[in-house]
C-alpha cells in the first residue's frame, strides 16, 4: 500500500478521453453595490437584482474556454495524461477560440465534430458578492451530438472515460458511450448534470452497474433520493448510527428530497449494491465525500479567497476520476481533488487555475494537516 501523502513524481501513464460540452466563457465581474443579493430564508437559493434599462459599469469582462469536457480534458493534459476529447462545435469564430486551447493544452482533438445546424456553445457568467456567478446559457451544438456518431475506435486503448454532462439530444447517447467505454476495458467515470438526471433518471438506473465512478454534487445526489429509495431489492440495508452532531454535516443528516430522507451511508449502500463502484458527492465549501468497497471518506473544504466558483465541480471532479483511475490511494485522490477545486476558485475562469500532477503533489503534502480525512468502515455502518 502507497503511503497517504503519496503521489505521482512522473506523469500519470494513462490515455484519457473526455466527452461532453465546449464553451466559450463571457464573465462579468460587477461591484457589489451595483447589485442587489436577496436571499429566501426558507429556501436554499439566493437571487440577484439588476436594474432594468440601466448601463452598469464593470469591474472587467473578459472571454475564457469552458464546458464540462473541456474543463476536464485540461486538467487532465496538465496532470500528464495523454487526452483526447469528443465534443461537437459550430463553424465559427468561437469554435476557432476553442480549437486553439486545445492546441495550447496538447489535447489531441481528431474526434472534435463540426455542426452547421447551431453556434458553437456560448454562456455569459455574472459574479458579484460571493462570486458565485448566475450564468446565462446557449448550448448551440452541445445539444446536437448523435449516437451514430459515437465510433467503437474513438474508446480503443483507453484507461478513463470521462463523461460531463450532457445536454437534450446528446443526453440520449449515454447509452452506446457507457457500452463502448465497458467494452474497451476504460474506467468509465460519469457527471451527469441536474437536468440530466432529471430527464432520464430510468435510463440512469439502467447503467448503474457499468459505472465506475458516479460524481454528483449534494442537489444532484437530493434529486436521486426517490430513485435510490426505489431500489427495494438491494440487501444489506444500513442501520442506524450514532453520528455526533459536530460530524460532517451530510453524514449527520443524511439527504433530503421532499418528505423523503435516506443516510448518506444507505445512499451509497442501495447504490453500490445494485454493481456501481465508486461514488462521490460534493457539498461546497463543507467538503466531499467518497465511497468505495472499503467504506465512506470525508475531505473538507480548503479555504481560498474566492473570484468565482464556475468550474471548481470540473476540476475536483476530474482529478479524482484521473487519480483513482491510476489505482492512487482514496485519501490522496480526495485531497488532490479539493486542491485542484480550491485553485479554481482563486481565479475567475474555469482552467487558468489548473494545477499539473507535481503541484498537485506538493500542495496536498504542503495543506496535509488541513484537509484531515474522516473514514467509516462499512463493518460499522452495515
Amino acid at each position: 500500500m502507497r503511503p497517504e501523502g503519496y503521489y505521482h513524481e512522473s506523469p500519470l501513464s494513462m490515455k484519457a478521453l473526455c466527452i461532453g460540452s465546449a464553451m466559450v466563457d463571457i464573465i462579468a465581474i460587477i461591484e457589489d453595490s451595483d447589485v442587489e443579493r436577496i436571499t429566501m430564508h426558507n429556501e436554499r437559493t439566493s437571487f440577484l437584482l439588476l436594474e432594468q434599462g440601466r448601463k452598469i459599469d464593470s469591474q472587467s469582462i473578459t472571454t475564457h474556454i469552458g464546458g464540462g469536457a473541456v474543463n476536464a480534458s485540461v486538467s487532465m493534459a496538465r496532470q500528464g495524461i495523454e487526452t483526447s476529447i469528443l465534443v461537437k462545435i459550430g463553424n465559427d469564430s468561437n469554435a476557432s477560440l476553442i480549437a486553439d486551447r486545445l492546441t495550447v493544452e496538447n489535447i489531441d482533438d481528431k474526434f472534435v465534430i463540426h455542426a452547421q445546424e447551431l453556434p458553437t456553445g456560448t454562456s455569459v457568467m455574472v459574479s458579484s458578492h460571493n462570486r458565485n456567478a448566475t450564468i446565462f446559457t446557449q448550448r448551440g451544438t452541445n445539444t446536437l451530438l448523435h449516437a451514430s456518431e459515437i465510433q467503437d475506435d474513438m474508446f480503443n486503448g483507453m484507461d478513463l472515460v470521462y463523461i460531463a454532462s450532457l445536454s437534450n439530444r446528446s443526453a440520449d447517447c449515454f447509452p452506446a458511450i457507457i457500452d463502448m467505454a465497458k467494452n474497451a476495458g476504460a474506467f468509465v467515470s460519469t457527471n451527469p448534470g441536474i437536468r440530466q438526471l432529471l430527464s432520464r433518471q430510468e435510463k440512469f438506473s439502467q447503467y448503474i452497474e457499468k459505472i465506475d465512478l458516479l460524481a454528483i454534487n449534494r442537489a444532484e445526489a437530493e434529486i436521486l433520493v426517490p430513485v435510490v429509495l426505489a431500489l427495494d431489492d438491494v440487501v444489506g440495508k444500513t442501520h442506524p448510527l450514532h453520528i455526533d452532531e459536530d460530524a460532517p454535516s451530510l453524514m449527520y443528516r443524511g439527504l433530503m428530497a421532499g418528505h423523503f430522507t435516506i443516510s448518506l451511508a444507505e445512499f451509497f449502500n442501495r447504490m453500490m449494491k445494485r454493481g456501481l463502484k465508486k461514488a462521490v458527492i460534493t457539498d461546497g465549501t463543507k467538503g466531499a465525500y467518497l465511497a468505495d468497497s472499503d467504506g465512506i471518506y470525508h475531505c473538507p473544504g480548503l479555504r481560498v479567497d474566492a473570484k468565482g466558483t464556475a468550474g471548481a465541480g470540473d476540476a475536483f471532479i476530474s482529478t479524482i476520476s484521473a487519480q483513482l483511475a491510476a489505482g492512487t490511494p482514496a485519501e490522496f485522490c480526495l485531497r488532490a481533488a479539493t486542491i485542484n477545486a480550491s485553485a479554481i476558485v482563486g481565479v475567475v475562469d474555469t482552467q487558468s487555475g489548473l494545477l499539473s500532477g507535481k503541484e498537485l503533489g506538493q500542495r496536498v503534502e504542503k495543506n496535509i494537516d488541513e484537509l484531515p480525512i474522516v473514514f467509516w468502515p462499512w463493518c460499522d455502518l452495515i
